[in-house]
Parts: C-alpha cells; sequence; structure tokens
C-alpha cells in the first residue's frame, strides 16, 4: 500500500504544483489588475478635472454679465459632482457663481492664482484658500484673458471628491474590492469601508511619485491580508486608494475547489484505487496464497502443491514452479537426511553396543583375577576397580538402548546402578535395604560419567565401612533446586571419626569428579550416625560451558533440564 501510493505520489504533487502555480498566477494577475484598476480610476479621474477645465474655458465668454449666475447655476445642477462655479476677476473677487463663495481678501497670493496669473492654463488644488465648499472637494480653475490677451482672473468649478472615487460596482475592480481618496499627508479623506484601509506605508508618496502607483500587502483592522494599490488623482494631493482580498491558498481553494484541490486529490484516489484494484487481483491475491503454500511447507507439509498455478500470470506461475521444485528438493533432501541419520544411528548404537560389551569383558576378567587373589587390601582395590568399570558400561548400556544417543534419564539410571552394585555384594556379606529417592533430570554422558563414579565410590564407602558387619538401609537422594542439583548418599552405620578425615583413592576421586562438574563435595555426618556423601553442581539447563577447573577443557553444555 505504501509503496503504490510512493509510486503514484508525483500525481499528487504535479496536482498541487499545477494549483499553485495557478494561484500564484492569480494572485500576480490580481496584483497587477488592482495597481491597473487604481491608474484607470486616477487617470478617470483627472479626466474628470481636465474635462472640468474644458468646460470652464467654454464657459468663460459667457461668464460677466446679466444672469450669470443663474447660467452657472443650471450648469452646476444639470452636471453631477459639481458644488460650485465662479468667476474671479483679475484682483480675486468674485464676479459670478452659481453658489455662495466665502470672502477671502488673500485669494491673489494663493498659490493657484498666482500660477494662473503666471500663465498657468490650469490649475487643480485641495487648497484654495477659504472653504469653497460644504464636503472635501477640489478646485479646478482655468486663466482668464482679455481680447489683448492679458491675464483677466480665473473661471474655477470647485469639484467634490465623492465624485471623483471610483465606483465598487465598476466592473473593472477585483471582486469585493474598497475604495478610497487619501491626501498627500496620507490622511483617508473618504472611503467606503473604513475597516479595509490600514495607514499608509512609509514613503508611500515617493514610491507613487517614481513609479506612477503603488502596490502592497498588509492587515485592515479585522486583521484579513489584503493588497493595497494607490494612484494620483490630483497632482500631488489627492490619491485613490484601492483594497482587495489577499488571495491567500485557503481562501483560494475555497474559491477554485475543483481545479485547484479536488482535482489532484480525486486523480490521486482514482490512480490509486485503480493500481490497487489492479494489483490485489494480479499480484496480491496470488501472493498470499503462495505465501500460505509457504507457511505449510515451513511446518513440513510438503505434499501440498500450487495447484492453481494454471491462473496465474507467467511471471508469478513461475514463482510458484520454483516453490514446487524447491519442496520436491527439500523432501528428496529429507529423505537423504533421515537415511543417513538412521545409518548414523544404528552405528552409534552399535558402537555403544561394544563399548558396553568390551567394559563387561574387561569386568569379567577383573572378576577372575580378583577371586584369584588372597591379599584382602589387592580383593578390594580390584572390586573398587570393577565397580567403577561396572558404571561405565552402564552409562554405554543406557546410550544404546535409550531414544535419544546424547542424552540418558538419569532416574532409571540411579535406580539400576544402585541395585548392580548392592546386588553384587549381597552374596558376600549381610542385606542391604536401599531407599531411592530421584527427580526427573535428563543428563548428557559428559556429565553423567563423574556423577556415576563419584555414586560408585559413595555407595563402595557405605558397603565398607557400614554394611561390612550388620547391613543396614541405603539411601540415595538426587533433588534438582534451582540452578543447582544435589545427590546424597547416605548409610545408617556407626561411622567413626577416621571415616570423615580420610583421603584415601575414593575420597581423591570424588573431589576429582565433584571438580569435573563444577560442583562441590562433602563428607558429613547424618542423624542415624553413618555418613553422608554430598555432591552439589549447576543443573545442566542452568549451566552455560566453561573450561574445566581440572584439565582446562571446554565442557558441553548441549543437555537440557526434564
Amino acid at each position: 500500500m505504501a509503496a503504490l501510493a510512493a509510486a503514484l505520489l508525483p500525481v499528487l504533487v504535479l496536482g498541487i504544483a499545477q494549483s499553485a502555480i495557478a494561484f500564484n498566477r492569480e494572485r500576480v494577475a490580481l496584483r497587477e489588475n488592482l495597481g491597473f484598476a487604481a491608474e484607470r480610476s486616477a487617470a478617470t479621474a483627472r479626466s474628470r478635472m481636465e474635462g472640468a477645465g474644458i468646460l470652464l474655458q467654454t464657459l468663460a465668454p459667457g461668464s460677466i454679465g446679466y444672469q450669470c449666475a443663474d447660467r452657472l447655476a443650471e450648469v452646476a445642477k444639470r452636471i453631477p459632482g459639481y458644488a460650485n462655479l465662479v468667476r474671479f476677476d483679475r484682483r480675486g473677487r468674485v464676479a459670478c457663481a452659481a453658489g455662495d463663495v466665502p470672502y477671502d481678501p488673500q485669494r491673489t497670493l494663493k498659490p493657484w492664482f498666482q500660477r494662473l496669473q503666471h500663465g498657468d492654463p490650469l490649475v487643480i488644488t485641495r487648497d484654495p484658500g477659504a472653504t469653497s465648499a460644504a464636503q472635501p472637494s477640489v478646485l479646478t480653475a482655468v486663466r482668464a484673458i482679455t481680447p489683448s490677451g492679458d491675464f483677466d482672473g480665473a473661471f474655477a468649478a470647485v469639484i467634490t471628491l465623492a465624485s471623483l472615487q471610483p465606483s465598487v460596482s465598476d466592473p473593472t475592480l477585483p471582486a469585493h474590492a474598497d475604495v478610497a481618496l487619501a491626501d498627500a499627508a496620507g490622511h483617508y479623506i473618504s472611503e467606503t469601508d473604513g475597516r479595509a484601509f490600514p495607514a499608509l506605508p512609509a514613503g508611500w508618496r515617493d514610491q507613487v511619485r517614481l513609479n506612477g502607483a503603488l502596490i502592497w500587502y498588509g492587515s485592515d483592522a479585522r486583521g484579513e491580508r489584503r493588497v493595497y494599490s494607490a494612484a494620483p488623482v490630483a497632482g500631488d494631493e489627492v490619491y485613490v486608494v484601492l483594497s482587495a482580498q489577499s488571495p491567500g491558498i485557503l481562501s483560494w481553494a475555497r474559491l477554485n475547489p475543483l481545479s485547484g484541490i479536488l482535482f489532484p486529490i480525486m486523480s490521486f484516489g482514482l490512480a490509486l484505487a485503480a493500481v490497487l484494484a489492479v494489483t490485489d487481483r494480479v499480484v496480491i491475491r496470488w501472493i498470499a496464497y503462495l505465501q500460505r503454500i509457504a507457511a505449510l511447507y515451513a511446518r513440513g507439509r510438503f505434499s501440498v502443491r500450487p495447484v492453481q498455478a494454471e491462473q496465474m500470470p507467467p511471471e508469478i506461475r513461475e514463482l510458484a514452479e520454483t516453490l514446487e521444485d524447491m519442496a520436491d528438493a527439500i523432501v528428496g533432501r529429507d529423505a537423504s537426511l533421515r537415511d543417513n541419520l538412521a545409518q548414523k544411528d544404528a552405528l552409534m548404537r552399535e558402537i555403544h553396543h561394544r563399548v558396553k560389551n568390551n567394559l563387561q569383558v574387561i569386568s569379567s576378567l577383573l572378576n577372575m583375577q580378583q577371586r584369584a587373589l588372597t591379599d584382602p587390601a589387592a580383593r578390594a582395590a580390584m572390586s573398587d576397580t570393577r565397580q567403577r568399570i561396572t558404571a561405565l558400561a552402564l552409562i554405554y548400556r543406557a546410550l544404546y538402548q535409550g531414544p535419544d544417543l546424547k542424552r540418558v534419564d538419569l532416574r532409571p539410571f540411579l535406580e539400576e546402578l544402585t541395585a548392580q552394585l548392592v546386588a553384587g555384594e549381597i552374596a558376600q556379606g549381610p542385606a542391604v535395604r536401599t531407599e531411592l529417592s530421584v527427580d526427573a533430570l535428563v543428563i548428557d554422558p559428559d556429565r553423567l560419567a563423574p556423577l556415576a563414579l563419584f555414586a560408585v565410590e559413595a555407595i563402595t564407602n557405605a558397603q565398607k565401612h557400614a554394611f561390612a558387619a550388620r547391613g543396614g538401609v541405603l539411601t540415595l537422594s538426587f533433588r534438582v533446586k534451582g540452578e543447582e542439583a544435589e545427590l546424597e548418599i547416605s548409610d545408617d552405620g556407626q561411622a567413626g571419626e577416621d571415616a570423615l578425615g580420610a583421603s584415601g583413592v575414593g575420597r581423591v576421586l570424588m573431589t576429582a569428579f565433584a571438580r569435573q562438574l563444577r560442583g562441590r563435595s562433602e563428607l558429613v555426618r547424618n542423624a542415624a550416625g553413618g555418613v553422608t556423601a554430598r555432591l552439589i553442581f549447576p543443573t545442566p539447563a542452568a549451566d552455560a560451558p566453561q573450561p574445566d577447573e581440572s584439565s582446562g577443557a571446554p565442557q558441553s553444555g548441549n543437555q537440557a533440564a526434564a
């Protein structure tokens, strides 16, 4: 699923990239259109004021005389946006007017009047001197001359700024645009929505004067990001400012859901669904089928075959055939391995059998030699050696007769070993009764040999020192206690102090066998007055392979607890 999504990801990325390009194109277009709209609005306002100059020049010849005021009032009434029409003489006095004109004795000293007096044909100003209208306005004035060409005053039209402000219903403006007029100080004179216009940026007049218009981004009083443009209307005194919503990526996505976002996502989703459907039908279904076959092979059921391979695509059919060939090869190899293992098992059992037979022959020879000896010490030494060999022969017999050639069940082994050792001495002395309590433990031959030889030495010592005169009870106990195992062999005889402190061959061998098992041995007096031989060593399951302390050779650690 993730791989298919990654493979189809370029489709989505391409769609998003196209949407981003379209968004950027629309944003640039809005910016340019807003700048053009501001310039068009300013040009429209300027043309209106210049048209007022032409009108004034047309009305100038009849602006003196009877009924002058009535004619000017009629013209101002018919043309919207004109607050007043005034004819000034060369001394700045009102010669004729459509409405009331405030008194201004310093009019001739005003810059706009001075410019006309010095030859300018047309002057537009927001500061005529005295207030010329009840609402914000500009004064457009043309130079009046006599027939001889001398300066003869001015003819002025007072135009309200509201009439110069562009209409928001203008189709050339962007959607949801707001308009305003600002003076040279950056103060808004009028606006359609005051919340849509923040303070003008620093140096805005210089940018307008340099480029003819200014476009910038900002946030309005509501915190919404908007794009603004400004252009001069009346020289350096009045400016038109336009405001439109900035096309943020989210708002643009809401305006263009299909082409901007939905189409790329739909294309990605449809392509992914189609690829998934085809992949599931052609690939995944058969791969899952082969996985089930492989799982059966992993459990050893190689008789199962991919019978539906003929319906698979050629590439997957080849994989099924390879899997079937592999199963056949494994079946053949397993059969060969089983034959080899059976042969090896039979060979090992035969070897253990022959070793056991040879040890029994040696034991019989020693027995014959023992009967020929007359020295009691020699007969005892020969008997001890024969019993040790018997224990080793019993190990090999347990190996070839048991189900596993590498491990021996300790419970029946100790029972049989004890029975053979005790039975061998019954004919020569008093009866000995045995009590055995052995925990279950599976052990390897490398550990079984020193354990069995330790038991032989302990039982032999008990027979010599505790049971020789009156017999008794021999107790053998084997316990597994977590990470340690404990073998105890006890008698109920009356042991002297020399029995505990003796350092003969048997005691030396018992210590050596304990060290071979990486354990410890001890002889202690028990509650019955006899001697207890105790062997404590790590259990096979908890003991890791380590170098043997006596020989330096590593010991086998392949055994496991039952």
